[in-house]
């Protein structure tokens, strides 16, 4: 792939607000894919996609070039969703296996290979088509025919029963659906209820405080970590403690990650003190995201299951 020669001014993502799946008219409807938020610049020099953190993952997901070709050199800016499959499902775990690798091999990319979801398009050929509502953005990427190999535009659905949508994304396990108001401008950077996402998996990003050493099976590893999120005040709160959804090599990259963050002293002060015992803490600088069943009434994440690290987030956006 050849760079573009020069990084561009970024569009930050718009981001949706979690809550009750809107119905009526004025709302389409779009499958939630379970990957890794991308917005992809593209022009005559090449391709650079972009993560949610500003972070330039051009190398990382070669196969994004395709958008240039599928373009056929055109200027465009573009917001979409780079997903992993596992069969015909999407699958974060495959995923993580391309997510911390900044140059994947050629044997890497052929065991994984990731598909990049178009469902937004915020600039073309020069113009700015932020402040035009989402329906009219979508019929404008309807006509770039972004159908390749690694690419693709994914349906939404419009004038039809909101619950029948959501249905469909369960069967096909996805992971939820986003609703978006037909006359909505893209909003760079903000969190608006004009999309509201409805995940069929509760999930939560977490700041990691520190780790608890393994027994048995686990012995010379980790046998928990111990997570934080920031709170309305902008303070880092204990949410609890995760062991579970472990792979064997999950476990030594995150000792790797951990080891030269660590510290003497806990990063805040409320850790239960059977869970701050032989602990072990770090700087909550790295960011993980569990599957969990709800919170409990004293803040705590309930059965939480890890999914894996976030490279694409930063700390401070980590919130409940």
């Amino acid at each position: 792939m050849r760079p573009a020669t020069a990084q561009p001014i970024l569009i930050a993502p718009m981001l949706a607000t979690a809550g009750e799946l809107p119905s009526g008219p004025g709302w389409a409807y779009e499958f939630k894919y379970d990957g890794v938020r991308a917005v992809v610049y593209t022009g005559h020099d090449g391709v650079q996609p972009f993560s949610r953190n500003n972070r330039e993952i051009t190398a990382t997901y070669s196969e994004l070039a395709e958008c240039a070709r599928l373009l056929g050199g055109r200027q465009a800016v573009l917001d979409g969703e780079i997903v992993a499959f596992d069969g015909d499902r999407p699958s974060f775990a495959r995923l993580q296996q391309r997510m911390h690798v900044v140059l994947p091999s050629a044997p890497l990319l052929a065991a994984v290979p990731v598909q990049y979801y178009v469902f937004d398009v915020l600039a073309l050929d020069g113009q700015d088509l932020t402040d035009q509502p989402y329906a009219a953005r979508r019929n404008i990427l309807a006509g770039l025919t972004l159908s390749g190999e690694h690419v693709r535009v994914p349906a939404n659905f419009v004038d039809v029963d909101a619950k029948t949508v959501l249905q469909a994304a369960e069967i096909a396990g996805l992971e939820g659906v986003v609703a978006k108001r037909l006359t909505s401008p893209y909003r760079p950077g903000r969190r608006s209820p004009d999309w509201t996402k409805v995940p069929l998996i509760k999930t939560q990003e977490v700041l990691i405080i520190g780790g608890k050493p393994g027994e048995d099976r686990r012995a010379g590893t980790i046998g928990s970590i111990l997570l934080a999120v920031y709170d309305q005040h902008d303070k880092l709160a204990y949410a609890g403690h995760v062991g579970t959804g472990f792979t064997g090599a999950a476990l030594r990259h995150l000792q790797q990650e951990l080891t030269p963050l660590t510290r003497s002293t806990p990063p805040l002060a409320d850790v239960p003190r059977e869970h701050a015992r032989h602990a072990r803490w770090v700087e909550p600088v790295l960011i993980g995201e569990v599957a969990f069943r709800n919170w409990t009434s004293d803040n705590r994440l309930r059965h939480p299951s890890w999914r894996g690290l976030r490279t694409d987030r930063s700390p401070a956006s980590v919130r409940r």
